[in-house]
C-alpha cells in the first residue's frame, strides 16, 4: 500500500511542472490556475487512496475476525470431541447399580399352595359309617425368601402354613337305655405359621455345600423329586411318620461328575422342623444317589433319638431306618413316563421311651405316564406294617388313581380317587380313629410362583 502511494505521487511531480510549462506556452492558464488544477487532483487521488486504504484495513479486519472465529470453533470442537471421548469411556464403564437395587436382584420370592375340594366316606371294621363328609381346604401353603450375599454365601427362609386340625367329642344323653339326644362340640380350626427353612448356605464348591439352620433333610425331599406328585399326597415314609421333611442342625451335601453322584449328611435334633429344641445327643440322617440316563438309585439311613432325650427324659431305644428307592424317568416311543417304587425299615421308631421293642417296614410303588401334552395319567400303590413285633396283624393298603391337567408350567389340576384299607385296627396314613376303609374322591392341585 505504502508503495502504490509513494509511485502516485511520483506521477504528480512529475507531470505537473510538465503541464504547466505547457500552458505557460501556450498562453493558456496562469500558473495559479494550473497549481490549483494540479492540487484538486492531488486530493482526489489522494481520497481515492484513502478509501483504498479503508477497504484494505476492513477487509484486514474481516480476514482476522474470520480467523479469530475459526480458532474458536476449532477449540469448541476439541472441547466437543474431549467430551464424546469422556462420555464413551463412560458407558463403556459398567453401570453402578444402586445398593437397594443389587439387593433385590439378588433376593428371590417363591410360593406354592397344595389344596383340594374332596368327599370323604369313612366305614370302621363292622361296616358302619363313621365319616361322610368333604370340602374345600389348603393342604400346605409355602412361601420363600433367598437372597444370595455373594459368590459363596446366600440364605433362605421358607414359612409353612399348615391345618391346625380340629379336634371333635360327641355327647349322648339316654333313657331307659334308649337314645333321646346328642350334640356334636369341636375345637376352632384354622391355619398354623411355621418356619420350615431357616438356613445359611456356604457353596465352598459343588461337592461340598454347608447349610446351618432348618433345611430340606437328605430322604424324603429326595424321593419326592422322583415321585413327582407330592401336592396328591405325601412320599410313603411321610405320610406313615416315618421321618420328615426338614429338620434344624447342620448339613452337609454336594455333588461329583456333573451330578452323576450326589450326597447329604444331616447332624439334627430330631424333633422335626416345627419343634426344635436342646437335646442331650445329635441325631444323623444320610443319603447317597446315583443318577445316570434317566436311571436313579438311592439308599439312605437315619440313626438317633427323635428328638426325645431332652434333659431329664429318659430313653430306652435308639431309632433307626433303612431306606431305598429306585426310579426311571424317560421317554417310550417320545412320550414322558416315570416308574419307580421306595422301601424302608425301621427298628423302634416308636419305641424311643418305651421299654418294650418294635420294627417297622413298608413299600410304595409309583408310575405315570404323559400321553399327550398338558395331561397325564397317574398312580401308587403303598404297603406298610407299622408294629410288626407288637401288633403282627396291622396293616395298611393304600392306593390312589387320576388324570391330571397342566394348562401352565405352573399351575397342576388333578381329579383323583384315593383309597385306605387298613387291618388289625392300624391308625397310619389317612385313617383315623376307628376306620377301616376310607375313600375319597376329589379335585387336588398346586401351583408355583
Amino acid at each position: 500500500m505504502k508503495n502504490s502511494v509513494a509511485l502516485a505521487a511520483m506521477a504528480l511531480a512529475l507531470t505537473a511542472p510538465g503541464a504547466v510549462m505547457a500552458k505557460s506556452k501556450s498562453a493558456g492558464p496562469s500558473t495559479s490556475e494550473q497549481l490549483s488544477a494540479a492540487q484538486q487532483q492531488i486530493d482526489a487521488l489522494k481520497a481515492q487512496l484513502d478509501a483504498l486504504q479503508a477497504r484494505m484495513d476492513q477487509q484486514a479486519q474481516i480476514q482476522a475476525q474470520a480467523a479469530d472465529t475459526a480458532q474458536a470453533a476449532a477449540a469448541k470442537a476439541d472441547q466437543a470431541m474431549a467430551k464424546a471421548d469422556a462420555a464413551s469411556a463412560e458407558v463403556a464403564k459398567p453401570a453402578k447399580i444402586p445398593d437397594a437395587v443389587k439387593w433385590a436382584a439378588d433376593t428371590k420370592i417363591s410360593g406354592r399352595m397344595y389344596f383340594n375340594i374332596s368327599t370323604v366316606t369313612a366305614e370302621n371294621a363292622a361296616g358302619a359309617n363313621v365319616q361322610k363328609d368333604g370340602g374345600f381346604q389348603i393342604k400346605r401353603f409355602y412361601v420363600g425368601i433367598d437372597h444370595k450375599f455373594n459368590k459363596v454365601f446366600s440364605g433362605n427362609i421358607t414359612i409353612d402354613v399348615d391345618n391346625v386340625i380340629k379336634s371333635a367329642s360327641l355327647s349322648t344323653t339316654s333313657s331307659g337305655g334308649n337314645l333321646t339326644g346328642a350334640s356334636l362340640s369341636t375345637s376352632p380350626v384354622g391355619q398354623g405359621l411355621y418356619i420350615k427353612k431357616a438356613y445359611l448356605e456356604a457353596k465352598l464348591d459343588p461337592a461340598f455345600i454347608v447349610r446351618a439352620g432348618s433345611t430340606d433333610m437328605p430322604w424324603i425331599p429326595y424321593v419326592e423329586g422322583l415321585y413327582g406328585y407330592r401336592h396328591i399326597e405325601k412320599t410313603i415314609a411321610d405320610l406313615n411318620s416315618f421321618g420328615t421333611s426338614a429338620d434344624w442342625g447342620v448339613h452337609v451335601m454336594g455333588s461329583f461328575a456333573d451330578g452323576l453322584v450326589s450326597y447329604q449328611v444331616s447332624a439334627i435334633d430330631g424333633g422335626g422342623y416345627r419343634n426344635p429344641q436342646f437335646t442331650k445327643t445329635v441325631d444323623l440322617e444320610g443319603r447317597i444317589s446315583l443318577k445316570y440316563k434317566g436311571f436313579n438309585v438311592g439308599i439312605g439311613g437315619y440313626t438317633g433319638k427323635l428328638g426325645k432325650d431332652v434333659q431329664g427324659a429318659t430313653t430306652f431305644h435308639t431309632a433307626n431306618r433303612f431306606n431305598a428307592a429306585l426310579a426311571y424317568k424317560g421317554e417310550l416311543s417320545e412320550i414322558p413316563f416315570t416308574i419307580g417304587g421306595e422301601y424302608f425299615y425301621a427298628k423302634n421308631w416308636n419305641r424311643v421311651t418305651s421299654v418294650t421293642e418294635d420294627s417297622s417296614d413298608g413299600y410304595s410303588l409309583f408310575a405315570s405316564v404323559q400321553p399327550v401334552k398338558q395331561w397325564s395319567v397317574f398312580g401308587r400303590y403303598d404297603w406298610v406294617k407299622p408294629s410288626k413285633d407288637l401288633a403282627p396283624l396291622q396293616k395298611d393298603q393304600y392306593f390312589n388313581v387320576g388324570i391330571q391337567y397342566s394348562p401352565a408350567k405352573i399351575v397342576d389340576l388333578a381329579l383323583v380317587y384315593k383309597r385306605d384299607k387298613g387291618d388289625g385296627g392300624v391308625k397310619t396314613g389317612n385313617l383315623g380313629t376307628g376306620q377301616a376303609t376310607r375313600d375319597e374322591i376329589g379335585l387336588y392341585g398346586q401351583f408355583r410362583f
